[in-house]
């Protein structure tokens, strides 16, 4: 199985900022939502996680050792990052919405976020289907995987909510992606 997870919480979570390729540890909450993770996944064959500190921390609490992979990092917002959500312009979101290729400046479009996060998921898929491998990541590389599992494009990513510390199931079968559970939080 891969399972995916988001990282903790951390402040500028809490505050809604857009957080992208800032590096802030977890939080105090963000702390306890790591360990219920660890508890939730103890025992996963492999931990794969973002290199960003929020990322490789709730990956710790799962267990050692923890491989860090760069195409799991969170979106690039460029010029946008720490702008509270609440804060970017309607025409922004606009935009943003409209075209996959679009991109914050200085950032990265959805097209970009997918043509890095799906290989990355591509490799793992195989061993999937005879162990569990955890990947830890962020809420945009998790949208990515979800469209990626359903066989649609980043677009849908959209449609998605994550949840804070959430946990995502996708199976292999016969070598194709296939969502298990989505957004699970009964462990927190």
């Amino acid at each position: 199985m891969l399972i995916i997870a988001r990282h903790g919480r951390t402040v500028a979570n809490a505050s809604g900022e857009l957080l992208g390729r800032r590096d802030p540890s977890l939080d105090e909450v963000g702390r306890q939502q790591a360990a219920a993770i660890g508890r939730a996944l103890a025992g996963a064959d492999q931990v794969v996680s973002s290199p960003l500190a929020r990322c490789r921390e709730t990956a710790e609490a799962i267990g050692p050792p923890v491989e860090l992979d760069d195409r799991f990092i969170e979106l690039d917002y460029g010029e946008l990052e720490g702008t509270p959500v609440a804060e970017v312009p309607a025409e922004t979101w606009s935009a943003w919405r409209a075209d996959t290729a679009w991109r914050p400046p200085g950032g990265e479009s959805l097209d970009d976020l997918a043509a890095r996060v799906w290989p990355a998921l591509d490799d793992l898929l195989a061993d999937a289907a005879e162990r569990d491998i955890v990947v830890v990541s962020h809420v945009s590389p998790i949208k990515a995987a979800v469209a990626w599992s359903l066989g649609v494009g980043i677009e849908a990513q959209w449609r998605c909510f994550v949840e804070q510390a959430s946990i995502s199931r996708i199976a292999s079968r016969r070598s194709t992606p296939a969502l298990h559970t989505f957004n699970e939080v009964h462990h927190l």
